[in-house]
C-alpha cells in the first residue's frame, strides 16, 4: 500500500504541474510554468484509499463511477484544505476568484476535470493490478473466482485422510 501511495502521490503532482502549466497558456505565458505544493504529495497519495471504491464500482456505468469519484475527491479536497487552513492559516489552493467555489476550498466547475482524472486513475489502477505491481493482487471476476474455488475444492477431495487410507488399503 505504501508503494501505491507513493505512485499516486507522484502521479498527482505530475498531473497538477501539467494542469497549472497548461493553464499558463491562458495567461499567454509561453514558458508554461507549472506549480504545486509539497502538501499536495500527501493529499494525492490519499488516492490509494479510492482503490476499494474502484473495486466496488467496477460493474457500474461510467456516469455512476465518475460521479462517485468526483464526490469523494471534493470531500477529500474540502477536508484537507480545511484542515491545512485551520492548522497553517492557509491551504495550498485558494479558489476565491471562482464564482463556483465552496468556502474557497473546492471549485464545482472543476467537476469535469476531476471526473476525467478519476477515470484515468481507475484505468491506471487496473493496469497496476493486471501486472501485480507492488502487491496489488490481480482481481478476477466473481464467476472465475467461483470456478477456481470449485476446482481447488475438487483437487483437495483426493487428499483427505479418509480417502488416502482407503486408497492405501
Amino acid at each position: 500500500m505504501k508503494y501505491r501511495f507513493f505512485i499516486y502521490a507522484l502521479l498527482g503532482w505530475c498531473m497538477e504541474i501539467l494542469w497549472t502549466g497548461l493553464y499558463s497558456l491562458i495567461k499567454r505565458d509561453v514558458c508554461l510554468p507549472g506549480n504545486t505544493s509539497l502538501w499536495m504529495f500527501f493529499i494525492y497519495g490519499l488516492a490509494v484509499f479510492l482503490e476499494p471504491l474502484a473495486d466496488a464500482l467496477e460493474n457500474r456505468n461510467i456516469l455512476t463511477r465518475g460521479l462517485a469519484y468526483v464526490l469523494c475527491i471534493f470531500a477529500v479536497e474540502y477536508a484537507t484544505g480545511w484542515l491545512l487552513r485551520s492548522v497553517l492559516g492557509s491551504a495550498p489552493w485558494n479558489y476565491s476568484r471562482s464564482r463556483f467555489n465552496i468556502d474557497e476550498l473546492i471549485r464545482l466547475d472543476y467537476a469535469p476535470a476531476w471526473f476525467a482524472a478519476a477515470l484515468a486513475f481507475e484505468r491506471f489502477q487496473r493496469w497496476l493490478r493486471a501486472r501485480d505491481i507492488f502487491g496489488l493482487p490481480a482481481r478476477r471476476s466473481v464467476p472465475e473466482q467461483t470456478l477456481a474455488a470449485d476446482a481447488g475444492a475438487l483437487a483437495d477431495v483426493g487428499k483427505t485422510p479418509a480417502l488416502k487410507r482407503f486408497d492405501e488399503t
